[in-house]
C-alpha cells in the first residue's frame, strides 16, 4: 500500500474516532437504540401474552345439553358464563362480540341430548354446536379456541364413552404418543435456518446504510466544506486519494455493521425469547468463516464504492442522499426476496445477481450448504462490480469538472 493511500485512511480514521460525537451517533447510540427498541417490543408483546392468558372471557351458552356444566368443569376452562334460553334472543350478543365486549356465544341446537340419543347410524340427523366470535379480537379468539378443545372435547369424549362403552375401542392407533421423542434436529442447522430468514436481509441493509451515512459525508461533505480541494491539490496521487476513502470507508462501514448486526440479534434473541434458537448451536468450520468474511468485505467494499461514486457527483450532502436513496431501496428490494424464497431450490443463475447472491450465500451458509461453485460466483460478480465502480470514481476524481463543481 502506497504512502498516499496509507495517509488518507489515517486522516478519515483519525477524523472519525476524534470525534466524540461522530462515535456516538455512528457507532454507540444506533447500536443501543436497537437493543432498547426489541427490548420494548419484547417487554409489549409479553405483556399483551400474560394479559391475556389472565383474561377471564364472557361467554353465553344457549340451550346447554345435561352434563355440559360438569365437562367445563373437568376440562378447567374458567371463564364468566352466562346461561341462555331457547326463547332468548341473541342479536343483541352478536353485536356486543363484534364491540368487543363478550368474547363467545356457543349456541346448541334444541333437543340436542334427544338427538345425539334418537342417533341410529341409518342418516339419523347430528346436532350442531355453532360458536360466534370475533377473530379481530385477540380475547375472543383464545376464548373460542379455548372452550372448543378443552370443554367441548371433553364433553364429546363423554358422550362416545356412553355410546360405544370403551372409547379405546374408537382409537385405531396412535401417531407419536410422546411428540418430543419423535424430533430429529441438528440444533445448529436449525437455528441457523430460523435466522437465514432474517440475518442477510438485515446485513446489506445496515452495510448500505453504513456506507451511505459515512460516504456521503466523507466525499460530499468535504467538497462542501473545501476540504478535498486542498488534498486534490496536494502531491498525493487522485487514485491513491480514491484507494484511502475507499479503504477507510470500508474499515469503518464493516465496524459499524458488525455493532448493528450484533445488536439486532441479541435484540431478536430477548424479544421471542430464544424462538430463533440458540446462536451458541452454531457451528462454523474455518473454511466457513473465511468465506462468510470475503463475502462481507466484497461487499462493503461494492457498497462503498456505489456510494462514493454518487456523492462525489453530488454539489451538496443533501443532493448526495437524494441520489443515493434509489440504490438504497433497490438494496432493500433484492435483499426482501430471499426473505420469502423459502425452501425452492435456487440455481446457480441467481447466484450471479450482484447483492441478491450476497443473501443468497449468507442463507446457505448459515444452514450449511454453500457450495464452491455458487460462492466462487457470488465472489466474483460481486469484486468485478466493485472494480468497475471504483474505476468510475477513480475517473471523477481525475475530472476537474466534477471534483469542483464547474
Amino acid at each position: 500500500m502506497k504512502n498516499g493511500t496509507k495517509n488518507i485512511i489515517k486522516k478519515e480514521l483519525t477524523r472519525v474516532f476524534t470525534d466524540k460525537k461522530l462515535i456516538l451517533s455512528l457507532f454507540i447510540l444506533p447500536g443501543v437504540l436497537i437493543m432498547v427498541m426489541y427490548s420494548i417490543m419484547g417487554n409489549l408483546i409479553d405483556n399483551m401474552v400474560s394479559d391475556i392468558g389472565d383474561h377471564v372471557p364472557n361467554v353465553y351458552i344457549q340451550n346447554s345439553p345435561e352434563g355440559l356444566e360438569d365437562a367445563i368443569q373437568a376440562a378447567g376452562f374458567k371463564a364468566n358464563i352466562n346461561y341462555l334460553k331457547a326463547s332468548d334472543e341473541t342479536a343483541s350478543v352478536q353485536d356486543s362480540i363484534k364491540a368487543g365486549d363478550t368474547d363467545l356465544l356457543v349456541v346448541f341446537d334444541e333437543n340436542f341430548m334427544d338427538t345425539i340419543y334418537a342417533y341410529s347410524g341409518n342418516g339419523d340427523a347430528i346436532p350442531e354446536v355453532k360458536t360466534f366470535y370475533n377473530p379481530s379480537e385477540e380475547y375472543s379468539s383464545t376464548a373460542r379456541d379455548s372452550f372448543v378443545n378443552s370443554a367441548l372435547q371433553a364433553f364429546r369424549q363423554t358422550l362416545l364413552a356412553e355410546r360405544v362403552g370403551n372409547v379405546e375401542q374408537l382409537q385405531i392407533f396412535y401417531i407419536d404418543k410422546v411428540p418430543e421423542s419423535s424430533v430429529v434436529m441438528d440444533e445448529g442447522k436449525a437455528t441457523g435456518k430460523s435466522l437465514s430468514m432474517l440475518l442477510p436481509f438485515l446485513i446489506n441493509i445496515l452495510l448500505f446504510q453504513g456506507a451511505m451515512s459515512l460516504g456521503v459525508d466523507a466525499i460530499t461533505g468535504e467538497k462542501e466544506r473545501g476540504t478535498l480541494s486542498s488534498m486534490l491539490l496536494s502531491p498525493i496521487k487522485r487514485r491513491e486519494i480514491v484507494n484511502g476513502k475507499l479503504i477507510s470507508l470500508a474499515i469503518l462501514t464493516s465496524l459499524s455493521a458488525v455493532i448493528y448486526v450484533v445488536s439486532v440479534v441479541i435484540g431478536i434473541q430477548n424479544l421471542q425469547g430464544g424462538s430463533m434458537g440458540d446462536i451458541s448451536k452454531l457451528r462454523f468450520s474455518p473454511v466457513e468463516l473465511v468465506q462468510l468474511l470475503t463475502i462481507l468485505l466484497v461487499l462493503v467494499y461494492l457498497f462503498v464504492a456505489v456510494v462514493a461514486f454518487v456523492a462525489v457527483h453530488a454539489r451538496t450532502q443533501k443532493e448526495a442522499a437524494t441520489y443515493v436513496l434509489p440504490m438504497y431501496i433497490v438494496v432493500m428490494l433484492a435483499s426482501i426476496m430471499t426473505m420469502f424464497s423459502g425452501g425452492a431450490d435456487k440455481g446457480i443463475k441467481y447466484f450471479a445477481l450482484p447483492i441478491y447472491n450476497s443473501c443468497l450465500c449468507i442463507q446457505n451458509l448459515l444452514v450449511g450448504e454453500l457450495t464452491i461453485q455458487q460462492y466462487g460466483l457470488t465472489i466474483g460478480t460481486l469484486a468485478l462490480l466493485a472494480f468497475l465502480v471504483s474505476a468510475l470514481v477513480t475517473k471523477a476524481f481525475n475530472s476537474e469538472k466534477v471534483m469542483f463543481n464547474a
